[in-house]
């Protein structure tokens, strides 16, 4: 709060002290009183004025600037009115008492948002659980009676399945760090056991995956790993280019991290999408032309890297290719929590 901001906000203090001045001076000058006398009548009136308003600045000046230097300490902002200093002012002390009350039901409203939120987490997980036993018999019918027809089924019972692990996967996205485990893991058998989930589907799309080397050790989660390499494999034939899909995958190790390329011969990413294809709900000039597009997998994908520490990256040159990088930096003393998960 400047000087200035604070003689605009007591403007009618001082128009009021002017009319004071301008009524007294005319009254005393009737009374007789000199020109002199009443000069430093006012001279002393005014110097009185301006130390009672620089005081008066000065002192509420100090007072919003500890209360802003206390807002910026806090995590939770709106729980302000708690910690507050105290004012002498009945005014500061009403406003107080009005955030208080305001805070509180803003509070109450909150928590009871979290409620629901979590009622319905809760629900979702409970459903897809379950939703998951029929899939799973469903897939064991089909391993039982292998004919063409059931082959076909299972490849759709893989989509099935991955849908729902996406939408798993989404609903405890917020909580990665109760259900994860970060340990050391070879690139290449966490990378061989998602391709063999939704081998059926690959197979049915007639997927061609070239797996060189890959023989290096991360820290990561292999769970929630997969899950990412899944939905990179199925935006691999989601947007594949005619009959045939290549998916290649390779390391790089330089720099104290390894990177994960993923690349296939697809459709490609316009320049001018390259940068929103991880954004929640994105689904580009590609997505419009297949329905199947949500622009859920790949927002999903960043969301869970961040949470892990790995970095994704996408290139693209339209027409020809998309390549997904997978950056896994060297973390072993952060990521061991101290030996525990050490090999």
């Amino acid at each position: 709060m400047n000087f200035a901001d604070y003689l605009k906000d007591k403007t009618l203090t001082i128009l009021l002290h002017i009319l004071c001045m301008i009524g007294s001076f005319i009254y005393l000058y009737t009374c007789g009183l000199r020109k002199n006398q009443l000069l430093l009548f006012y001279l002393f009136w005014l110097f009185l004025l301006a130390a009672y308003f620089i005081a008066d600045w000065y002192r509420k000046n100090r007072y919003f600037r500890e209360l802003f230097h206390i807002l910026d300490s806090l995590d939770k902002p709106y729980l302000i009115s708690e910690i507050m200093p105290d004012s002498f002012r009945l005014e500061d002390r009403l406003y107080k008492r009005i955030l208080r009350s305001s805070n509180k039901a803003v509070i109450d409203a909150v928590h009871h948002l979290e409620s629901e939120r979590t009622e319905y987490k809760d629900f979702i997980e409970n459903w897809i659980h379950e939703v998951k036993l029929p899939i799973t018999s469903m897939n064991l019918i089909c391993d039982n009676n292998k004919t063409a027809e059931t082959r076909k089924i299972k490849a759709q019972l893989t989509e099935l399945e991955n849908d729902v692990e996406k939408a798993l996967f989404y609903t405890r996205s917020d909580t990665v760090y109760q259900d994860y485990l970060i340990h050391k893991i070879t690139l290449k058998d966490t990378v061989m056991t998602a391709i063999q989930r939704i081998r059926p589907y690959l197979i049915k799309n007639n997927v061609q995956v070239d797996l060189q080397g890959c023989e290096e050790t991360v820290y990561c989660d292999d769970k929630w790993l997969e899950f990412i390499l899944n939905q990179i494999f199925l935006n691999a034939v989601k947007y594949k280019k005619g009959e045939d899909c290549r998916i290649s995958i390779h390391t790089v190790r330089e720099n104290n991290r390894t990177t994960l390329f993923l690349e296939d011969n697809g459709i490609g990413i316009q320049d001018s999408e390259i940068g929103r294809i991880f954004d929640k709900g994105f689904t580009g000039t590609n997505g419009r032309h297949n329905r199947q597009s949500t622009g859920i997998g790949l927002y999903l994908c960043r969301k869970l890297c961040r949470k892990l520490g790995i970095s994704i990256e996408a290139q693209s040159i339209e027409g020809e290719y998309t390549r997904i990088l997978l950056l896994f930096p060297d973390g072993s003393s952060h990521f061991s929590r101290h030996g525990q998960n050490e090999e």
